[in-house]
């Protein structure tokens, strides 16, 4: 007689296949499992998770669905890692998380599983500001004397890749309406940055300091205009250093040994050569 349990058909195997994960992570934490997992601490974390991430958005930029799903996968291992930590030191779990991402995501799409209506997904982002910013004021209330006030800045890391950085605090002011009404805006602030800083190259004396602070300026304008245009602009310089490598590459190909002692022309015709190869 069979007195095995029937198989739930029903079973989502998306669940199937991430409680198998769980249960790998477990046994990889435990006593007899691998050393390297049980030594990990969220502060070891911090190295892996960063190149997981970064060798995702390569996958998403350069690979194929397969190396995607590789990489995916690769970085959700190192995220329950993360939880399995929380759980050993007793601070969190697995179902935490679970629950309070489900939580947040229901509570930021009113328009979803609520009565309010968005029709564009620039709506759908003003709904989600808007109940973050009431999250915030309210968690600002319970607080001690001498919290900070809340922004609407609040929740961009500190430690993100500067023009990451600048991207999201610039998209973030937008959404309150501190914004240009046209593209004519960013565009003449990026000529006047340039000007401010051209000026200070022709002192006699360049202040050193002061050139960085200008040359910042040049920077954050022009991710600006970039978020105007609705352009990526970390995605955008990614491919601008792909392009410079493959040509640059193409050029001591073609010049060998003799790369360090070919003039500017030489290396300029080459370029060019290398742009319309592509």
């Amino acid at each position: 007689m069979n007195t095995s349990k029937p198989q739930d058909k029903t079973q989502d195997p998306r669940l199937t296949a991430l409680g198998h994960l769980l249960k790998i992570i477990d046994r990889l934490r435990a006593e007899d499992g691998c050393p390297w997992d049980k030594e990990q601490t969220f502060q070891s974390m911090t190295g892996p998770i960063l190149e997981e991430a970064h060798e995702v958005i390569e996958a998403l930029e350069h690979k194929g669905s397969a190396e995607i799903q590789e990489e995916v996968g690769d970085l959700m291992m190192n995220l329950f890692l993360v939880a399995r930590i929380a759980e050993d030191e007793g601070s969190f779990d697995m179902e935490g998380v679970g629950r309070g991402i489900c939580q947040k995501l229901i509570r930021r799409h009113p328009h979803v599983f609520g009565k309010e209506k968005a029709k564009t997904g620039q709506e759908a982002l003003l709904r989600w500001e808007k109940v973050k910013q009431e999250e915030r004021a309210a968690k600002s209330t319970r607080g001690p004397k001498g919290t900070p006030i809340p922004s609407v800045l609040d929740g961009v890391p500190a430690n993100l890749p500067a023009l990451l950085r600048a991207f999201r605090v610039g998209n973030k002011a937008a959404r309150v309406g501190f914004e240009w009404p046209d593209l004519q805006g960013p565009i003449a602030k990026c000529r006047e940055e340039i000007t401010e800083f051209e000026a200070e190259l022709q002192k006699e004396e360049t202040d050193r300091e002061r050139l960085e602070h200008e040359l910042g300026d040049i920077l954050f304008s022009v991710v600006n205009l970039a978020r105007h245009v609705n352009i990526d602009p970390e995605a955008a310089l990614r491919r601008t250093i792909t392009r410079f490598s493959k040509r640059f590459r193409f050029i001591e190909a073609k010049l060998g040994p003799k790369l360090s002692q070919a003039s500017s022309e030489e290396m300029e015709s080459l370029w060019e050569e290398a742009k319309r190869e592509e």
